[in-house]
């Protein structure tokens, strides 16, 4: 908190302080970090000069229209600045200068005495008028010379001087009817300035028992918004005198500080003296009345004494707080640091003491703390981490509640929006996924889609996806895939062959638009699946194309003589590679049958002696759709006195490494289709 001190009658412009000397900040870093100032009531009366860290005033000022009759008065200013968020409160005290003279309400008064008045009596004066406060208010007051009469200043309650003409020397109308003085009021400025006003006392006869008010002047204690009409008090006036010089009438005597303003406030029974409210009165905006009473005879001439009444309004819990959120910061990064100003808030009481008194209040369970910066003046600051994906946003209610009895709360509700940081990886929903697709898809054939989530929003919450190739394979993943960015969809690349590739590992990586990225990876199992691309081939009898294979028999041999075996085999696997064997001729015309499944040719039937030769084209067909099929023309012929061991005879083909591991590539893919 800063203070400064400014003269009333300084011109605009006028420095009042150094801002960034006394801020401890550089004049250069003022207007980046966006110094403003913010005025309490709405009055601008001061200026920031931003290039040489200053504060200037903005319009002449005046003391007496700022504070009136207060014997302080200051203006109270707000500094904000942002980058960080701050805020400082700068109170400037106006000082004032005698720029008032005395002035009194009327330039001329009339008294009236009488001429049996005993030495000592006082006639009250009217006091003079001076805006201006402490040493340069009203001082003192001065009587012009004369024999009979003399000035007697008293100091009232509230510390204002009341002048009265003491009569010192017995009066003699007959000599002098009529006294003409001059009084004359002086302030304590420098130099002194004076105002007077004209005297004039008239000397009367008879009626020489003025009314006397007992006290003279008193208190009275008032609670203020008491009903109207409410009895404040009844003066207690005698008079000596009997009849009508005896009968007081009472009437308001207009003061110098609220001239005819307690009139509106208060009436008077003229006969009674009963002093009643008749409209409400309020603590906040005056907590005191001046009353001066005249109580007059009705002698000839009529005497007059005067009571004072200061009336003192006790403050009751009539005001509600007020909040003022000076700046809030929103929204706010999810990644702030506990400390972090949210927002600056004001509050303010109108009432005093304890019934003023207030302390803000905010829920418990938000991660939040007010810290108190100065006196009604605090930082709403973050007490915890905040997790966006968690909570968007909060509603925060900020309550006030006074130290009354009863207390008085007011509430204000404001949105804090949490924004976004990329703090959160993209997820799969799986690890490990398995697709399978079709050996000989066309290029462009859809395989999967993965899918994942990313619970940040916006770009940090934006996917794309792409393959890996991270050496796995021998030939890059990426010739045989590719996967679209946006919705994570597997497409091949070329056609796939199952006897080539049978399992693909397609690692996924998706990744998000934040800075920095994030990314997560999972890997897809493609699983290809065979198609009846491969027809079966004849591995034994081998024979050129074109070109039958020769076998003698004995031809004596007898039904169910093994002639010769056919061997096939099948590249593809499962009932793509179920091979059967049959004769494209009919049996009936044959002597000749070929078993289904092991493709061994047999005699069935004794052979004719006259018989020669005989043709037989065998066919393999594989079990797949459509099936596909080989076939091999055999000559048997047979032969007079021949016994052949067949078993020793037919020159099978021996098991190559290759046919090995053809057929364990055969028992892998139908254990691979049956878990299918």
């Amino acid at each position: 908190q800063l203070h400064y001190s400014v003269p009333e009658d300084r011109e605009p412009g006028f420095s009042v302080g150094d801002l960034a000397k006394d801020l401890g900040v550089e004049v250069r870093s003022l207007a980046a970090r966006n110094l403003r100032l913010v005025s309490e009531g709405g009055q601008r009366h001061f200026q920031v000069d931003l290039a040489a860290g200053v504060l200037l005033l903005d319009s002449r000022l005046d003391r007496e229209a700022l504070c009136g009759q207060s014997s302080t008065c200051s203006l109270h200013l707000q500094l904000v600045m942002e980058n960080p968020l701050q805020l400082h409160r700068v109170e400037v005290d106006v000082l004032d200068v005698n720029d008032n003279a005395p002035q009194f309400p009327k330039p001329e008064v009339v008294l009236e005495i009488t001429e049996v008045a005993n030495p000592g009596t006082r006639l009250p004066l009217e006091v003079a008028e001076d805006p201006d406060m402490g040493s340069n208010s009203i001082s003192t007051y001065e009587l012009s010379p004369s024999k009979h009469f003399a000035l007697s200043i008293n100091v009232r309650g509230d510390g204002v001087k009341m002048p009265e003409i003491v009569l010192e020397k017995a009066l003699d109308r007959e000599k002098v009817p009529v006294h003409h003085l001059t009084l004359t009021a002086l302030d304590g400025g420098n130099p002194v300035k004076s105002g007077t006003a004209r005297v004039t006392i008239h000397v009367l006869d008879a009626n020489d028992n003025p009314p006397v008010c007992d006290p003279p002047i008193s208190k009275v204690l008032l609670e203020e918004n008491v009903p109207v009409g409410t009895l404040v008090t009844k003066l207690n006036v005698t008079d000596l005198d009997e009849g009508p010089n005896g009968d007081v009438e009472y009437s308001f005597k207009t003061s110098n500080n609220a001239p005819g303003k307690f009139t509106k406030l208060f009436s008077l029974d003229a006969r009674t003296g009963e002093i009643r409210t008749k409209a409400p009165l309020d603590y906040e905006e005056s907590s005191a009345y001046e009353i001066a009473v005249r109580a007059r005879d009705k002698g000839s001439p009529a005497m007059e004494g005067h009571c004072h009444l200061r009336v003192e309004l006790i403050d009751i819990n009539d005001n509600s707080p007020e909040i003022l959120l000076t700046s809030v910061s929103s929204p706010v990064q999810e990644d702030a640091a506990p400390g972090t100003v949210i927002a600056l808030i004001g509050v303010k009481d109108s009432d005093s003491g304890d019934n003023g008194q207030v302390h803000l209040q905010i829920a418990k369970e938000l991660p939040f703390k007010l810290v108190s910066s100065f006196k009604e003046h605090f930082s709403l600051v973050t007490s915890a981490p905040l997790d966006r994906e968690k909570a968007a946003g909060y509603n925060i209610t900020v309550r006030a509640v006074d130290s009354g009895s009863p207390q008085r709360a007011t509430q204000k509700t404001f949105y804090l929006r949490i924004a976004d940081v990329n703090d959160n990886a993209p997820n799969f929903s799986s690890p490990f996924d398995t697709a399978h697709v079709q050996e000989n898809s066309l290029p462009g054939t859809s395989v999967f889609s993965v899918s994942a989530s990313d619970p940040d929003e916006g770009s940090n919450a934006k996917l794309s996806y792409s393959i890996l190739d991270n050496g796995m394979q021998d030939v890059p993943i990426s010739t045989y895939f590719r996967i679209d960015q946006d919705n994570g969809t597997i497409y091949t690349v070329r056609a796939l062959d199952y006897e080539q590739d049978k399992v693909f590992q397609v690692p996924v990586e998706v990744k998000d638009a934040g800075s920095p990225a994030l990314s997560s990876t999972a890997v897809v199992h493609v699983f290809v699946l065979d198609e009846n691309d491969n027809a079966p081939s004849i591995v034994y009898p081998s024979v050129p194309k074109g070109s039958a294979f020769h076998q003698a028999i004995p031809a004596l041999a007898e039904p169910g003589y093994l002639v010769t075996k056919i061997v096939a085999v099948d590249a593809d696997s499962g009932h793509n590679a179920w091979l059967s064997y049959q004769l494209q001729e009919p049996a009936e015309a044959l002597p000749f049958q070929v078993e289904r499944r092991s493709g061994e040719i047999r005699l069935a039937q004794a052979l004719r002696e006259s018989e020669d030769s005989h043709r037989l084209v065998v066919e393999v067909r594989d079990n797949g759709t459509p099936s596909l099929s080989a076939s091999v023309v055999i000559i048997i012929s047979p032969e007079e006195n021949s016994v052949q061991d067949f078993s020793k005879s037919l020159d099978l083909p021996q098991s190559s490494p290759e046919d090995t591991n053809l057929t364990l590539y055969l028992i892998i893919s139908l254990v691979s289709i049956s878990l299918v």
